[in-house]
């Protein structure tokens, strides 16, 4: 099971397409809103979580997932149950994502030291003891991060093959018709 953390301003593509991923997958995603469980995204986007974070037992999930977005990497910062249980994952050898901005969350709690890593471009200074990657999404150990809303695919499916291996990963990127091609242009 999973929980995926929704703070008001979370960056919609870097929660759902992730979710959807792994719920194709035949994984059990939980949609944690912090505050409540109406959460409006960063493009004016609501999204009705299914139970609220602050009552939620994160730490008894196989994984946690933090999604980017400003507004939504600012409500992580601010909820002590969000933050202890990322720590207390991490500590445990569990499953800790992160993606776009929310990567920073981990560097400031000292989860990152040491560890490859990748984030939104430009927030590299906020990764302190982080070893930056230059890729889409980066794992090392228990953790994966990905770099942005057009990682998410990308980032999914990294997550899909830690918690049910490469070969359903490829399943539902088929499934999608993923290939990680670019945009042809004239």
């Amino acid at each position: 099971m999973v929980y995926l953390i929704l703070g008001a301003g979370f960056e919609e593509a870097e929660a759902i397409v992730p979710c959807d991923l792994l719920r194709r997958a035949g994984v059990e995603v939980r949609l944690a809103g912090i505050g409540g469980t109406d959460i409006p995204g960063s493009h004016g986007i609501p999204v009705h979580a299914d139970c609220a974070a602050e009552a939620a037992e994160l730490t008894k999930a196989d994984m946690l997932i933090l999604p980017g977005g400003l507004g939504g990497v600012r409500s992580i910062r601010g909820c002590k149950p969000v933050l202890c249980a990322a720590r207390e994952m991490a500590q445990a050898g569990k499953w800790v994502a992160a993606i776009c901005a929310a990567p920073t969350v981990l560097a400031e709690l000292g989860l990152l030291e040491g560890r490859r890593a990748t984030c939104y471009p430009g927030m590299e200074p906020e990764m302190r003891g982080a070893v930056m990657q230059n890729a889409g999404v980066v794992r090392d150990g228990n953790f994966i991060t990905g770099r942005a809303a057009g990682s998410a695919f990308a980032f999914g499916l990294a997550l899909v093959e830690a918690l049910c291996g490469a070969e359903t990963a490829a399943r539902i990127a088929a499934q999608v018709v993923w290939n990680g091609e670019e945009a042809s242009h004239d």
